[in-house]
């Protein structure tokens, strides 16, 4: 599926854009090429993100219904649209290559603001907007763009901590980039963002925090350590009784074609059957990270899902299931405190763990840290640490690569 040569070319870093409801609408797929200059096969590239965002999928067909109004009243723009991946290049050459390609519905291509201004691409630009290709302008440009390269552009990219777009991206509508927390995300959109581009993830947990765990919490808690002991099925049903829609949410997750099973399931008791106790954790622990009720856990809910399954995806190679597992555990669960703002330590006195996992978690050590580092560094699209941290696991870029979009694409299904 994405066994494409270009993948050992570059390395691939991924972030969210969030709307008004806290919802990811779209992926940032940054793409960095060996060399600036350097340049390669556009149509393997394209296809590589077609596999993971295809062009008539009902998922993408889902996301493409976000209509956003230009930010200007009286504007003549007509409404812009945000596509499910935002691509962002950072090699000019490959920049142009991509635009001289045919534009895809899905797709949209971020150009920085100082070479939008040159002439020599404004051809290009133009081009492929009138193709309908999607384009965002990434900062602001130093001197007023002429108004037929301005009309090239639906978005606007702006630092979360910049002034107002101003005159010169006038009747674009703003992303702003860089929120760290959600209070930064709630505020970029007061100040009239359409969305907002990156991760919120760094909000801090009062470490006296007590309150209490949510009911619904506390089941999928009672039910992880039940299948830790491997208790009997109609103890571990009872269970789960207390709270229907937990039941209803586990059965929707293994009936996922992310799951891949060949007969649906029907029943916890007919899950266990299937799975038996050790595989059955990861999806518990998967219902765990998502039992948080807040709308502002989204985006830390999307990011626990696809750390989770690209720490999984990167152990593939090991020929070793149970680790594999564990992986995808820890990932889902590096979020845990932020998820149910409850200390690690105190969350993992509850939530049986195994001893690889807690070393991750509690100590920042253990044979999975480096994972957990390398992941991070894909997720802060920061090509020093990615090539670092591949490096250091002894895994080439193309391998990473593969293991970043087939987790994307397994975390598409999912959702």
């Amino acid at each position: 599926m994405h066994d494409h040569p270009i993948l050992g070319q570059v390395a691939l870093g991924y972030s969210p854009v969030i709307d008004r409801q806290h919802a990811v609408v779209a992926t940032r797929l940054t793409v960095f090429p060996e060399h600036p200059d350097a340049s390669g096969d556009v149509e393997q590239l394209l296809a590589a993100v077609e596999s993971v965002w295809p062009a008539a999928s009902e998922g993408a067909a889902a996301e493409l219904s976000l209509g956003l109004r230009p930010l200007q009243p009286g504007s003549a723009r007509p409404a812009a649209t945000l596509q499910p991946v935002s691509l962002n290049l950072a090699g000019e050459r490959l920049l142009a290559d991509v635009l001289a390609a045919p534009p895809r519905p899905q797709v949209m291509v971020e150009v920085p603001a100082f070479l939008a201004a040159e002439p020599r691409l404004a051809v290009l630009l133009q081009a492929y907007a009138e193709a309908g290709g999607t384009l965002l302008i990434k900062g602001r440009p130093l001197a007023e763009l002429p108004q037929s390269v301005l009309a090239a552009f639906a978005f606007a990219i702006v630092d979360h901590d910049a002034e107002p777009a101003g005159h010169a991206l006038d009747g674009l509508a703003v992303l702003r980039a860089g929120a760290r927390t959600m209070g930064a995300v709630d505020a970029a959109l007061q100040r009239g963002a359409v969305a907002t581009l990156g991760w919120p993830s760094e909000e801090p947990v009062a470490r006296g925090s007590r309150q209490g765990v949510p009911p619904d919490v506390q089941v999928v808690l009672q039910l992880i350590q039940g299948v830790d002991r491997e208790e009997p099925v109609a103890r571990l049903e009872s269970v789960l009784k207390r709270d229907p829609t937990l039941g209803f949410r586990l059965l929707r997750y293994l009936n996922s074609p992310a799951f891949g099973l060949s007969v649906e399931i029907s029943s916890f008791g007919h899950a266990l059957m299937m799975l038996g106790y050790q595989r059955l954790k990861r999806w518990l622990a998967l219902l765990l990270a998502s039992s948080s009720r807040s709308v502002a856990a989204k985006p830390l809910m999307y990011e626990a899902v696809r750390r989770g399954l690209l720490m999984e995806e990167l152990a593939r190679g090991s020929g070793d299931p149970e680790m594999r597992g564990e992986m995808f555990i820890c990932g889902v669960f590096s979020l845990l405190d932020q998820l149910l703002q409850q200390p690690m330590a105190d969350l993992l006195k509850a939530v049986p763990v195994p001893e690889r996992v807690r070393q991750a978690l509690i100590d920042e050590a253990g044979p999975f840290q480096p994972y957990i580092d390398l992941v991070r560094a894909i997720e802060q699209e920061s090509v020093f640490d990615i090539r670092e941290g591949a490096e250091q696991l002894l895994l080439a870029q193309g391998e990473v690569n593969r293991a970043v979009l087939a987790a994307l694409a397994a975390a598409r299904a999912l959702d």
